[in-house]
This record gives structure tokens, sequence and C-alpha cells, in this order.
């Protein structure tokens, strides 16, 4: 069964870190670009990030732009986003996502993406 499951959620205050983990059961990561999306309570999913199958390209969103970093270690199967300087708008529940592109140097936080995860509730308050 192919699965993906977020971990590493949890409730941090404003200015603090936070390091999600998207790790794969059933197939292999280094196949797929791995998007991460976040949705607020009343708001539309959006794209947060996302990094290439070779792990040569990555994009974020301008909101997350020097705060998120993405990386990938194939070794376990596993994606991570490192959330730094976090803010009250960053509280989201947070998904990864699986997808194949045409190109391994590609991805996108728009969408294209297969396989999804769960979710990990992150919440950002004093």
């Amino acid at each position: 069964q192919l699965q993906l499951v977020e971990s590493g959620g949890g409730l941090v205050q404003p200015g603090g870190s936070l390091r999600l983990s998207c790790a794969a059961s059933g197939f292999t990561l280094d196949d797929y670009a791995i998007g991460w999306f976040r949705q607020a309570p009343g708001k539309e999913r959006e794209g947060v990030s996302c990094i290439s199958s070779s792990g040569g390209s990555t994009n974020y969103a301008d909101s997350v732009k020097g705060r998120f970093t993405i990386s990938r270690d194939n070794a376990k199967n596993t994606v991570y986003l490192q959330m730094d300087s976090l803010k009250p708008e960053d509280t989201a529940v947070y998904y990864c996502a699986a997808g194949r592109f045409v190109s391994r140097h590609m991805c996108s936080i728009g969408g294209g993406y297969r396989y999804w995860g769960q979710g990990t509730q992150v919440t950002v308050s004093s």
C-alpha cells in the first residue's frame, strides 16, 4: 500500500522552529517530486514548497521564502520541511504530496501530485 505520513507538527511560539517529516511506505520517494501544502481553517489549500526528484530544484511560496527549507534524504525515504521564524499566520494543517513530472528537475507548488498524506497540525501561538 502506497502511503505518505507526515510528522513533526505541534504547538510553537512565534519565532520558533519546527521540522516536518514526510515518510513514504510502499514506494521509493526518489522517483517523485515532493510538495508541501497547507490549509488553514476557512482558507483554501496553498502550496508552500517543493523539491524535484533529483533534489536539484526547489521552490517556495513568497510567504515562506527565507524562513522554510525543504530537503530530502532518499536513503531514509523521507523529505523534510525545516520551518524557522514561525509566525501565527503559518498556523495550518500541513500536507506532503508525491508526484512525477516530465523532468526529474521539476516540481510545482501549484499542484500535479498523485499521492497525499493525512496532514500534521502546526499551531504558532503565544
